[in-house]
């Protein structure tokens, strides 16, 4: 995967590192001179280091945002990070951003404008290596003997199959077999609602999905594709 990192700071460093450590293409952008040509002889793997202002477009672009798979915006700003996100998500329709948050109380803003905060370095880290390993789906939990498991799959947020604005009804959808999509997480709302033949989905909702195990990698594929 290619992640784009805003903000090199001890956060930025140590998630550039865990991410590289896996294999991974990594772009960091740092406003500070001395913090980047530090980071360009710390970091070992495959790596950029641009010196800029990750809330400019123009250094966005030149850390390679429009082939990012994820851009985590970082550093100790939550205004920042918040801009930052916004560019990528709007702008160059990055898939996935992810922000910290330094504040706690800034969290409620973070999440009526539909981007996903956290406040934990290595939580971020194990939430893009799950982008990595099966895209936006994550198991919420295992039922009996695990052989079933219930899942969350993103809805995307720039979608390529429907209308944002009309979004998708559920009754479209071709589930796998093995696998039925049971319900709708609303994070906007901040609810969930079980599926019916009127449920509509929109971008930034999570599906929640009822699948045996081996049905998993086909439910990831169709929503990685709507």
């Amino acid at each position: 995967m290619y992640i784009v990192i805003m903000g090199g700071g001890k956060v930025g460093e140590y998630l550039a590192s865990v991410l590289l450590g896996q294999g991974h293409q990594v772009a960091v952008i740092e406003q500070d001179r001395r913090t980047a040509d530090r980071l360009s002889m710390n970091l070992t793997g495959d790596y950029l280091i641009i010196c800029g202002d990750g809330c400019d477009s123009d250094y966005l672009e030149d850390a390679g945002v429009r082939k990012a798979d994820v851009l985590a915006a970082v550093t100790g700003h939550d205004d920042a990070n918040l801009v930052s996100c916004e560019l990528a998500t709007q702008i160059f329709k990055v898939p996935r951003c992810i922000a910290r948050v330094n504040n706690p109380k800034n969290r409620r803003v973070f999440r009526e404008v539909g981007i996903e905060s956290v406040s934990s370095t290595m939580l971020i880290a194990n939430m893009i290596e799950e982008e990595a390993m099966m895209g936006s789906v994550g198991v919420v939990s295992a039922l009996s003997r695990g052989d079933v498991v219930l899942i969350e799959a993103a809805i995307p947020r720039n979608p390529r199959r429907f209308d944002p604005k009309r979004g998708l009804l559920a009754a479209r959808i071709k589930m796998p077999r093995g696998s039925a999509l049971v319900a709708i997480d609303r994070k906007e709302y901040s609810n969930a609602e079980i599926v019916t033949s009127e449920t509509v989905l929109r971008p930034g909702d999570k599906a929640v999905i009822l699948a045996e195990r081996d049905s998993i990698e086909a439910a990831r594929a169709l929503f990685a594709s709507l």
